[in-house]
Order: C-alpha cells, then structure tokens, then sequence
C-alpha cells in the first residue's frame, strides 16, 4: 500500500487511501469533485482533505444523489483550505433534509404497499374506502397516496 504523507498526495496514495481507481479519481477531477494541482513534473497533487470529499462522494452516490447534486453542494466548500466541521456541516444538512423525505417515502412505502396505494386500479377491497371511484386519479398519474397525497 502507498505510503501516505502529511503533505500532498499522489494520485496513487489518493486512490489507495479511498479504494477508488485512479480512472474514477480523474473522472471526479473532470466533474469539478477535486480539483489538484500540479508540481513542477505535471503530476497532480492533491490536499489530504480530497480523502473525504471523495469519501464523501462515494456516500453519496450510493443514497442515490447525482453527480450535479453533489457538485453543487461542493460549490459552498471554500478553495484553497481544507474545509471545516462547519462547512460539512452546512452540506450535511441539505442532505439530510433529501435523506429524510426519502426515509419517510420509504417507510410509507413499506407501511402501506398492502393496501390501497391510490394507482386508480381498484381491485382491493380497502380501495373503494380509500379511493373510491378513483378520486386519486384526479391528483395526477402514479401510486399518490404512496407519493404523499393523503386519501
């Protein structure tokens, strides 16, 4: 494994410090996820700190946030200095506000899917309670109560 200094990192101590392939690195770099520098022989050199943006990016993606939304949340992170606990805050909270409406989706999801959902087809007993003559289609196309209409 890369020996990793104090100082800047190589692109091969990044990606052994964050398990990404240096093809992924450079795919974030062209997205605007980090931005190195480079020394005098053209390598790029990056800030100890681009282990949690990149870290971060990971999470990211795999609660299902795009690359644009997560380069918008990096335009508050400052240049030129490692960000701070209050900058990650300030971008974890934007996140959560997304996470907990997709948790509460979620457990709606889980809570209801046996019963009348509002798809407008019927065929539960508990539908003509909740929906009858398909009064949800008037709220537009989908599964409504499931997408937060109330019945």
């Amino acid at each position: 494994m890369a020996r990793i200094s104090t100082g800047n990192l190589s692109i091969g101590q990044l990606a052994a410090r964050t398990g990404l392939a240096v093809s992924a690195i450079r795919y974030y770099e062209t997205q605007g996820l980090v931005s190195p520098e480079r020394n005098a022989g053209g390598q790029r050199r990056f800030l100890r700190s681009d282990i949690r943006r990149l870290s971060f990016v990971l999470i990211a993606q795999q609660f299902g946030f795009t690359i644009s939304q997560i380069r918008a949340q990096f335009e508050a992170l400052p240049d030129g200095r490692t960000p701070t606990k209050a900058d990650w805050t300030k971008i974890s909270r934007s996140f959560r506000a997304e996470l907990d409406q997709r948790i509460d989706t979620l457990t709606n999801l889980r809570d209801k899917l046996d019963g009348c959902i509002g798809c407008g087809c019927l065929s539960l007993k508990s539908c003509a309670l909740y929906n009858p003559k398909d009064k949800a289609g008037k709220l537009g196309a989908g599964p409504r109560y499931l997408m937060g209409d109330k019945p």
